[in-house]
């Protein structure tokens, strides 16, 4: 090695404090090694943060508990069904294998800790394999003040999915939320919430009851925490050092300037994926390139150019190179935006059609969120269908809401005004106002109508999947995602696609370390999370399918360089 000085030597140096970061520096110290963990911004979490923090993780132990069985054999069935070809079966293989020891592993030695959904059901319901439950597992409830002063480093959910500006709502809570006076049950249990809310502002900035990714993303701090590991913050990574080949260590920079670390074990690129890097957009992404991302806004590609920029291999993977979430956008009137993903609460309920510009249906509006973009994508190819509308009537958003409507809403002027909400007596007028032909949404409604009256869409099978059927309407017969639209006034919010995470990224073997142009690894250099390639290939099999992997793939990468020196396997 060339004569060079460093200003701090390391074992294991992880670069981004996302779940896959996280994970990896998190299992690198239990097995012994002197790590150092830095992140861009002020806070850790990233993506993983505002997200549902559910992890998809078959076979697992926990899904047994639960009393939904699963077994990797049938996983494995299932994704060799959704995933075209045999590119990446070993990176497959390597997490179906290992996937429950992951979930053990944690459970065991960190204040992470899962529970499997009895009914969360796989995206793709009608492969051979899927499964109704016990492969996605939900993080469990944590109490943020146990972080002390920590507390303010966990990026909080979007704003969008708090309420009364801070108190984090779950699916659970919504319902008893919007109408709290309903029971008892509802009563009690919205005066916890509210009062705990309430008491955590006279010290903190939010609620601190935290669910879904932001406990999951506090379980791995904690962690940290209790074994010292230290977190760098406002510190992002310049460069990587190479010398011969092999990765050495990074700059890394500092509020006093820019610091050489040494990592004698190497360097792990956990920065978040292509986010929003213009370059690699433009490069990876459709055409034109999608102008909205849930992407953090520090993320911006660092780990996956500092990688190309040695040798390493950008694998934009196969049947999409980003992972997709429909948004609407509402302009606040301090000139702000809201972007809202409409995830479960009303795509699938039924009463309400997707339409593109031409005033089509043009995919199943109850399939997954990523899907529902694919299909928006692909109509977009031959017409226009960016944004694209969903459309409704007035008794939907009393029973449902749509967006950031929440339902029982009756003052929708403040919506109709911003322009987020388009509302006429009838469809005709509707379609006029969107700049869609009458005849052709007319004629889509009333075709949507007919097959709701039968209880089949004969058009796009939509509530013939457990995925369409469990974020329906269950007292809605016969199909609990079809009602008829109507009688007036009709409503539309416009959806444009937004990435919520890449699959295209840093190609890797099984272990997390990175391939070079040349075939091999590159020694001293691992990859995880969105900062590497989808092991589904741009798939997207089920809830929590960007989670799972960066909490598997984190955990391998940790194992290998605990195990070994550069070169030697």
């Amino acid at each position: 090695m060339i004569n060079r000085s460093w200003d701090l030597t390391v074992d294991l140096l992880v670069v981004g404090a996302g779940a896959a970061g996280m994970t990896a520096a998190l299992v690198a110290s239990l097995e012994g090694l002197d790590v150092l963990l830095c992140e861009k911004s002020n806070m850790v979490g990233g993506v993983a943060s505002t997200s549902a923090g559910t992890v998809w993780i078959p076979g697992s132990r926990q899904s047994a508990w639960a009393g939904v069985p699963d077994s990797v054999e049938a996983a494995r069935t299932y994704l060799n069904s959704v995933i075209r070809g045999n590119e990446g079966v070993e990176l497959r293989e390597a997490f179906l294998q290992s996937g429950p020891a992951v979930l053990d592993y944690l459970e065991e030695n960190t204040d992470v800790a899962f529970a499997a959904a009895t009914a969360h059901p796989d995206y793709l319901g009608n492969r051979p394999g899927a499964a109704f439950g016990g492969r996605a597992l939900g993080t469990l409830p944590f109490d943020g003040r146990s972080l002390g002063d920590d507390f303010i480093r966990v990026r909080p959910p979007r704003s969008e999915f708090m309420a009364f500006g801070g108190m984090m709502v779950g699916k659970a809570d919504l319902p008893l939320l919007l109408k709290p006076f309903g029971s008892m049950r509802a009563f009690l249990h919205v005066a916890r919430m509210v009062a705990r809310y309430m008491k955590d502002l006279i010290r903190y900035r939010r609620g601190t009851r935290l669910i879904m990714g932001n406990a999951l993303v506090a379980r791995l701090l904690m962690s940290l925490k209790r074994l010292d590991v230290p977190i760098r913050y406002d510190a992002p990574m310049r460069e990587l050092i190479a010398v011969d080949g092999a990765v050495v260590g990074a700059v890394i920079a500092d509020a006093k300037g820019d610091i050489r670390v040494r990592a004698r074990r190497g360097v792990v690129l956990a920065t978040g994926g292509i986010g929003w890097s213009r370059h690699l957009r433009e490069e990876m992404f459709p055409n034109p390139v999608p102008a909205l991302s849930l992407a953090s806004p520090e993320i911006a590609g660092d780990g996956i150019d500092a990688a190309c920029g040695i040798g390493a291999i950008l694998d934009d993977a196969t049947e999409s190179a980003g992972l997709w979430m429909p948004c609407s956008v509402l302009t606040k009137p301090d000139g702000t935006t809201s972007v809202y993903p409409h995830i479960v609460l009303d795509r699938a309920k039924p009463g309400l059609i997707a339409v593109n510009s031409a005033g089509r249906r043009f995919v199943n509006e109850a399939n997954s969120y990523h899907d529902f973009c694919v299909g928006m994508l692909k109509s977009n190819e031959t017409v226009p269908s960016v944004p694209s509308f969903l459309v409704c009537d007035r008794r939907f958003i009393h029973d449902y809401g749509i967006g950031l409507v929440l339902p029982g809403t009756t003052k929708l002027k403040r919506f109709i005004e911003a322009g987020y909400l388009i509302e006429a007596e009838t469809i005709a007028a509707l379609a006029i106002q969107l700049k869609i032909d009458p005849g052709e949404l007319g004629q889509s409604v009333g075709r949507y109508n007919r097959h709701a009256a039968a209880g089949v869409d004969e058009d796009f099978g939509r509530g013939s999947t457990d995925l369409n059927r469990i974020n329906g309407d269950p007292a809605n017969g016969p199909n609990p995602c079809l009602r008829e639209i109507g009688p007036g006034p009709f409503y539309a919010v416009a959806v444009y696609p937004a990435d919520l995470a890449s699959s295209a990224g840093i190609a890797t073997d099984e272990n997390g370390r990175v391939i070079a142009q040349s075939g091999g690894p590159v020694p001293g250099l691992y990859a995880c999370g969105n900062d590497s390639v989808s092991v589904f290939r741009g798939t997207y099999p089920g809830p929590g399918a960007t989670l799972g992997p960066a909490l598997v793939f984190g955990w391998r990468v940790a194992m290998h360089a605990a195990r070994h020196e550069y070169g030697s396997g």
